[in-house]
C-alpha cells in the first residue's frame, strides 16, 4: 500500500541540501541536526521579507502570493514557495477566489549569486512540479532572485530538469528508507557549511567513526 501520510513526505528544500552535500542533507533530513552559521542566517533574514503567509496581493493582471505551501502525492514531498506570481492569461487555470484564468510562475528568493551547479534550479523545479500537480496545469518557465546581485533570473523548466528531480527525489528516498547517513566526500564545499563541528570531514576522512571512538576509548 502506499503510504500518502503528508507526515511522512520529505522536505522539497531538502534537494538543494543534497545535491551540495548528501552528507550534509542526511544529517539534517535523517538525523535532525543543524547549526546556524552567517549565511544561514542572512538566508533566513531574506526569506522574511519575501515570506507573509498566507497573502495575496492583487496588482493589475498579476495576483501574488506569498509563502504559499505545496506538495506533490506522487513525488512524496512537500515544502512552500516563497512567491507565487499568476499572471492573468486564457490560456491558465482557474484560481481560487479569483476572476478569471491565470498561468503560475513559482519564484525563489536565494542570498548569494547565480550557481555554477544546478542545485537552485532543481528546488525551483520542485516547486513547479508540485504546482503542477495541485492546480492541474503546466509550467514551464519560474523565476530566482539573487540577493547579491539584486536581479531576478528566468530559468526554463524544461521536462529533462524535472525528470532528473524525479531522479534525485528517488535517491533520497532511498537513503531515507534506510536510515543511511553517507561516509564524508571533503571538499572546498566543506568550509562553507554550517555542520563542520557535527560532520568533522577533515577527521572522518581519514577513518572511521568507529575507530575514532575506539583510539578516543583508549586514550
Amino acid at each position: 500500500m502506499v503510504n500518502n501520510d503528508e507526515d511522512d513526505y520529505l522536505m522539497l528544500s531538502g534537494i538543494q541540501h543534497f545535491q551540495f552535500c548528501k552528507r550534509q542533507w542526511a544529517l539534517i533530513h535523517i538525523e535532525q541536526q543543524w547549526v546556524e552559521n552567517v549565511k544561514t542566517i542572512e538566508g533566513q533574514h531574506l526569506h522574511r521579507h519575501a515570506d507573509k503567509p498566507f497573502t495575496r496581493e492583487k496588482r493589475g493582471d498579476k495576483l501574488v502570493v506569498r509563502s504559499m505551501s505545496v506538495k506533490s502525492r506522487d513525488l512524496k514531498i512537500t515544502g512552500v514557495c516563497d512567491v507565487v506570481e499568476f499572471i492573468q492569461d486564457p490560456c491558465g487555470v482557474e484560481i481560487n477566489g479569483a476572476e478569471g484564468k491565470y498561468l503560475a510562475y513559482p519564484i525563489e528568493y536565494k542570498r548569494g549569486k547565480p550557481k555554477t551547479d544546478e542545485s537552485d534550479i532543481l528546488q525551483l523545479a520542485a516547486q513547479a512540479i508540485c504546482l503542477e500537480e495541485m492546480l492541474l496545469c503546466e509550467i514551464d518557465t519560474g523565476f530566482i532572485f539573487y540577493n547579491e546581485i539584486k536581479h531576478r533570473v528566468e530559468v526554463p523548466l524544461t521536462p529533462e530538469i524535472k525528470k532528473k528531480v524525479q531522479k534525485i527525489i528517488a535517491e533520497m528516498y532511498d537513503y531515507y528508507g534506510r536510515n543511511h547517513t553517507p561516509r564524508v566526500k571533503t571538499g572546498s564545499f566543506c568550509n562553507n557549511c554550517s555542520l563542520q563541528q557535527i560532520c568533522m570531514p577533515a577527521l572522518m576522512n581519514k577513518k572511521t567513526v568507529r575507530s575514532y571512538i575506539e583510539g578516543a576509548i583508549k586514550e
